[in-house]
């Protein structure tokens, strides 16, 4: 019996034993690190470079003049296409009322015009605008008499800074005033902010005394400078012709030739403006020029005593109406009408077309609705009223 309790003692100190053995084995054995996944890095593919787009080709009959160049001080000018100094091609021209009547010949300053303005007033007889930038050295411009907006208008189109002395009334007083209009002009009726300094009487003996007065150039930088205008072209400025390049002539020898010009007809008997004094150019084509006559003699600029001469004529069809009772006209300078450009001795007919507003010109095309390529050179632009149209002549002589 006592072996039997002992036997048994023993088995179950073995048993536990055991177990403790096996305990303590579980507690010393290392737990297994944890396994961390690295990230999965997804490189996304660089874009494709967008293809740059391709500058359409312009192409023309002749090589023209694209963004200008400086050179050697100078640059092309906006009004001729010729190489003038930078100061002066880069800055607005002024835009001067100039009368146009037998009792103010000879007009002084019209021959430094890269672009002349022609129209009818009141009265039927016409009235120039001359647009120069070359006036630096010149001590005055003139005689200067009053605005009509048609006038203004142009002005505007060419960023001028308009230059008249006379009344701004009827008709003118609201536009030429506007705060983001440029003009120097005198102290008469309608104008708000004078400008005294700019203008003068030059003695003309034999002159009636509303042809004795101009526009003295620096008097006009003075009136500039005290009006705060900026002399800077805007940046979206745009030029009013397209010139052919230096060097090449625009020769357009299928069109028809005209070497003598008459905005009024040959025997003048056009009443739209052009009847009074018969003005007409002829075409010299030793020298590529258009020498304008009036009234039977050559039209001489006072300041050099030479014929005046331009590279381009351009007749520009507008309607017109009478105003009132005064004979104060109108015309339309805005839209489309028809052209006539005459340059290099031939006719290239087209339209004209002005829909960007004020402070854009007017543009030529013809009759594939191409912009028409000038020379180099000054311009005579002539309004021609479209109910008088049929006057108007050219040809050979």
């Amino acid at each position: 019996m006592f072996q039997k309790k002992t036997t048994l003692l023993a088995v179950i100190v073995l048993c536990m034993a055991l177990f403790l053995a096996g305990c303590g084995k579980a507690k010393t054995e290392p737990e297994p690190e944890p396994v961390v996944e690295e990230p999965q890095v997804i490189e996304e593919p660089e874009p494709e470079p967008e293809p740059e787009p391709e500058e359409e080709e312009i192409t023309t009959a002749y090589p023209v003049i694209g963004e200008r160049e400086e050179s050697g001080g100078k640059i092309q000018s906006y009004l001729t296409g010729q190489w003038t100094d930078k100061e002066q091609a880069t800055r607005r021209p002024i835009a001067v009322m100039i009368p146009n009547n037998a009792p103010a010949m000879p007009q002084y300053g019209l021959s430094r015009a890269g672009i002349i303005y022609e129209a009818p007033v009141e009265g039927r007889i016409t009235r120039l605008m001359a647009v120069i930038e070359d006036f630096d050295d010149l001590d005055r411009v003139g005689p200067v008499r009053s605005s009509r907006d048609y006038y203004v208008y142009q002005a505007m189109g060419y960023e001028a800074i308009y230059c008249n002395w006379g009344l701004a009334v009827p008709y003118v007083e609201e536009l030429i005033n506007r705060p983001n209009y440029y003009n120097v002009s005198a102290a008469v009726t309608g104008i708000h902010n004078p400008a005294d300094e700019a203008y003068g009487r030059h003695k003309r003996p034999g002159y009636a005394t509303e042809f004795t007065g101009y526009l003295f150039i620096d008097g006009l930088f003075k009136a500039v400078d005290r009006l705060g205008y900026d002399w800077n072209y805007d940046e979206n400025y745009v030029p009013p012709f397209l010139f052919v390049a230096d060097g090449v002539r625009a020769d357009y020898a299928e069109n028809e030739e005209a070497n003598y010009i008459y905005p009024g007809g040959k025997s003048g008997q056009n009443s739209g403006g052009y009847g009074a004094y018969h003005p007409y150019f002829e075409y010299h084509d030793d020298d590529y020029l258009y020498y304008r006559y009036q009234d039977g003699k050559k039209q001489i600029d006072e300041l050099t005593g030479d014929q005046l001469t331009v590279s381009n004529v351009v007749f520009q069809y507008c309607h017109g109406e009478v105003r009132d009772d005064h004979d104060y006209l109108a015309f339309g300078v805005h839209g489309e009408g028809d052209a006539i450009v005459f340059t290099n001795g031939r006719v290239i007919k087209g339209t004209w077309k002005r829909y960007d507003g004020d402070f854009t010109p007017a543009k030529f095309y013809d009759e594939n609705d191409e912009e028409i390529i000038f020379n180099q050179g000054s311009t005579w632009i002539c309004n021609i009223w479209d109910e008088y149209g049929e006057f108007v002549e050219y040809g050979q002589e």
